[in-house]
């Protein structure tokens, strides 16, 4: 099943959260940050496809 957008927002707030905090085990930094950036890039994906959609919907009004 695929994520949705949404759900990537709240994974990604999370794992800010995670990372902001005094008790973030340094061990796993790495790993908090590159899963930010799968989730960050999956977001874009979506947005700019999303974009793209609209855009062909409205030429289609005109």
């Amino acid at each position: 099943m695929e994520m949705t957008y949404n759900e990537a927002i709240v994974e990604l707030e999370q794992l800010v959260q995670k990372m902001q905090s005094p008790n973030c085990d340094i061990d796993n930094l790495a790993t908090y940050t590159a899963r930010a950036l799968e989730l960050l890039n999956f977001c874009k994906e979506k947005l700019t496809k999303t974009d793209e959609e609209v855009k062909k919907c409205l030429e289609a009004l005109q």
